[in-house]
């Protein structure tokens, strides 16, 4: 169960580093440490600098396909100082999950693969590679020797009964030639077979994030991501503070068309952040003000002037363009009823799709 927090409104201010105002960052790796077998530039030499000011650096996967010992291994090769404790991955909160409901031992149908054999066995249960072992649950998870007879299989047991564990449903995941299936592409394909849904435990479920709150101790914990759809909205979704970095999946068009829930506390290129203070967006009327830009809606327009950080825009930027989006619907001017007996409608607000971004964000630096 979640414990009540809220998370800090959107594009926050923060007058002191982030790596001092936070005690835990919570990392996701694809797209924000690493984009396949290389660290994203510059990703590590900072993660070293928030290491140093006293943040306990902690990494959160989706990925449930390595075990955390083997994502360990491969982050130090970077030069970061990990151990297996740091890493948390979405199998080890499916194994929590599935050891809250059954008895130590039970066997459990693996569609996936080491990583979810790991933590299965880290909790105490059996896992097993059919459904001729009567297996009480499956748990499903990336990895890329995941085939059809494994799903196959996997729905197999589920229509006998099992309980059915995903581990994340992410569409995609980034690799170094571009994105790819993710893991919920394949649980889709098992659920055209089957009548029922997985219980879910990655991002942006909650089980994922408490889980690493509680393993790393967070008092002040910061999700850092590049999805909207799974590290934000996750953060958001257990109320604590979120950082997005440009490194990964979503873009400046996918921040501006974000959704209440996916808006993060704090935007930014990448991992330099944690070593940096964030500023905020002062509002006048319907202008928005970050350092050296403003930004406005006109006529389904944004309208950006000003000059600095290109980041700095984009906060001003986001600023307008959530608070038009926000905004209720304008009341109608008073008129008399037509002889129809008709009164005008209000106005509604415009929507993020009809908002032309492409000037503006060429103005700052980030169109496409």
């Amino acid at each position: 169960m979640s414990k009540e927090r809220t998370a800090p409104v959107p594009l926050s201010a923060c007058d002191e580093p982030l790596a001092s105002r936070y005690d835990v960052a919570l990392l996701d790796l694809d797209g924000v440490v690493y984009v396949g077998p290389d660290p994203v530039p510059d990703a590590p030499e900072y993660l070293r600098k928030a290491a140093k000011d006293g943040m306990r650096i902690g990494y959160i996967t989706n990925n449930a396909s390595r075990p955390a010992r083997i994502v360990a291994e491969h982050l130090a090769s970077f030069g970061l100082d990990v151990i297996a404790d740091d890493v948390v991955t979405s199998a080890q909160a499916a194994a929590k999950l599935v050891a809250s409901e059954f008895a130590k031992g039970s066997p459990v149908l693996v569609v996936g693969g080491e990583g979810l054999v790991a933590a299965l066995e880290e909790y105490g249960l059996t896992p097993v590679r059919s459904s001729d072992a009567h297996p009480v649950a499956v748990v499903q998870g990336f990895h890329p020797d995941v085939n059809w007879v494994m799903l196959a299989d996997g729905a197999h047991a589920i229509n006998e009964g099992a309980k059915w564990f995903a581990t994340n449903l992410d569409l995609t995941i980034p690799t170094a030639a571009g994105k790819a299936p993710g893991n919920g592409t394949l649980v889709q394909a098992v659920r055209a077979a089957v009548d029922v849904d997985p219980v879910v435990a990655g991002k942006p479920e909650p089980p994922l994030l408490e889980t690493s709150i509680e393993r790393l101790e967070a008092k002040r914990p910061l999700m850092i991501g590049d999805r909207l759809d799974s590290d934000i909205e996750g953060a958001n979704a257990v109320g604590i503070a979120s950082l997005w970095v440009a490194t990964g999946v979503h873009d400046a068009y996918d921040l501006a068309r974000a959704p209440k829930n996916q808006r993060p506390t704090y935007v930014a290129a990448g991992l330099g952040a944690l070593v940096e203070k964030q500023p905020g967006v002062t509002v006048d009327g319907g202008k928005h003000t970050c350092e050296g830009w403003t930004a406005e809606v006109v006529d389904n327009a944004v309208a950006v002037k000003g000059e600095g950080s290109p980041y700095d825009g984009l906060r001003a930027i986001l600023s307008a363009v959530w608070a038009a989006v926000d905004a209720p619907a304008e009341p109608p001017k008073p008129a008399k009823a037509t002889s129809r007996g008709r009164r005008p409608r209000p106005k509604p607000a415009p929507t993020a799709d009809s908002i032309a971004l492409d000037a503006a964000l060429h103005r700052i630096g980030l169109d496409k």
